[in-house]
Order: C-alpha cells, then structure tokens, then sequence
C-alpha cells in the first residue's frame, strides 16, 4: 500500500502516468513518463544562466584593472603592448586618466611597411613612437554613444579625424571594429589601422 501510496503522489508532479495501474505484477518494470518538454527547458536554462553571470563577471573584472592591463590581457593587442613598454607609456596609461584609446590589432600593425614595427621599437626612435602612440589617445572617457563626427584632439597634440557613415565609425582612415573594452581608468575602441600624426 506504501508503494501505492508514493505512486500517486508522484502523479500530482508529472512524474507518473494518470489513470494507469501502479500495481507491480510479474516484476516488470514499472512505466515512466518521459517528460522530454520539461526536461529540455531545465537544461536549456542551465546553460543560459551560467554564461549571463559569466558575461557580468568579465565585465566587472575589466573594469577593475586599468587600460594596460585589460590590452595586455588580450593576445591582438601584444604589439601594441610592446609599442607602450618601448615607448616608455606604461605608466601613463596606468594613471588615473581617463582616457579613450584607439588601440589597433596585431594584424594592423603587421599592415605596415616591412621592418616598420622594428624600427620604431628601437631606442633611438623612442620619440617617434611616442608621438605615434599618443596619437591614438584621447583625453577623457568617451564611449561608443557618444562619439561624433569632426575633429578630435589626441594626447599627442594633433588632431585626428572621425568620420560615420551609417553604422560605421572610422578615425583618420582606420575602421572602429570593437568598442566599450571597459577599464578601470578609461575605455578602448579596437581599430584596424595604425593611424600616423600629421607632420
């Protein structure tokens, strides 16, 4: 009766057939219902939920280390990281800021003519560098949101160009393809070229 008892009880839950016989005879198995439906829902928000959490937790993590740090974190940017420690700009751009860099990829830099990067990572072409580096740097936090068309003044003491056309966001020729890389002391936009300041 006990057995009986607990069958019905697993009814109320979906878990056990309605209407059909909980009795056990010749030791066969007794019938589960396959609830397929319930079963694919649970996993489904198994999956979602963990990677949610996983998203604000990145997040979170960024904006707790500042702009050399987040860059050094991220493989596409291991040039441009040693541009910054050649340049002598680690700790500027460890500094309270803010600033919005315009921070190209590994691929950009591999765009420029042979020996270039080589070139510039030299001691005696520290000063260069610096003012190509700086070039990139805007003073201040400026987000995606709140970028506009027109001239913009770098940290370097020129003035970049930015252009949009529909959804496209361009500096001084050289395409935005990723923005809002968060920092604890400032943001960055990934850009595709390296821009040079105006002689």
């Amino acid at each position: 009766m006990k057995l009986l008892s607990h069958a019905r009880r697993f009814s109320l839950i979906g878990f056990w057939p309605q209407g059909q016989s909980t009795e056990v005879k010749n030791k066969q198995p007794i019938p589960i219902m396959k609830n397929t439906f319930l079963f694919a829902t649970a996993l489904a928000f198994a999956a979602v939920v963990p990677a949610s959490y996983a998203a604000e937790e990145t997040a979170a993590v960024t904006e707790k280390q500042d702009i050399v740090d987040v860059a050094a974190a991220n493989a596409d940017f291991s040039t441009l990281v040693a541009a910054v420690k050649a340049a002598g700009l680690v700790e500027t751009l460890k500094g309270e800021g803010p600033f919005t860099v315009f921070a190209p990829t590994n691929e950009a830099f591999a765009a420029l003519p042979a020996g270039t990067v080589e070139d510039l990572l030299k001691p005696e072409n520290k000063e260069k560098l610096v003012k190509i580096l700086t070039y990139h740097v805007v003073a201040g936090k400026v987000l995606a949101a709140d970028v506009k068309a027109g001239e913009v003044a770098t940290v370097q003491g020129g003035k970049a160009t930015i252009t949009i056309e529909g959804e496209t966001v361009m500096i001084d020729g050289a395409k935005v393809t990723k923005t809002d890389i968060a920092a604890s002391n400032g943001v960055i936009h990934v850009i595709d070229k390296v821009i040079m300041p105006k002689e």
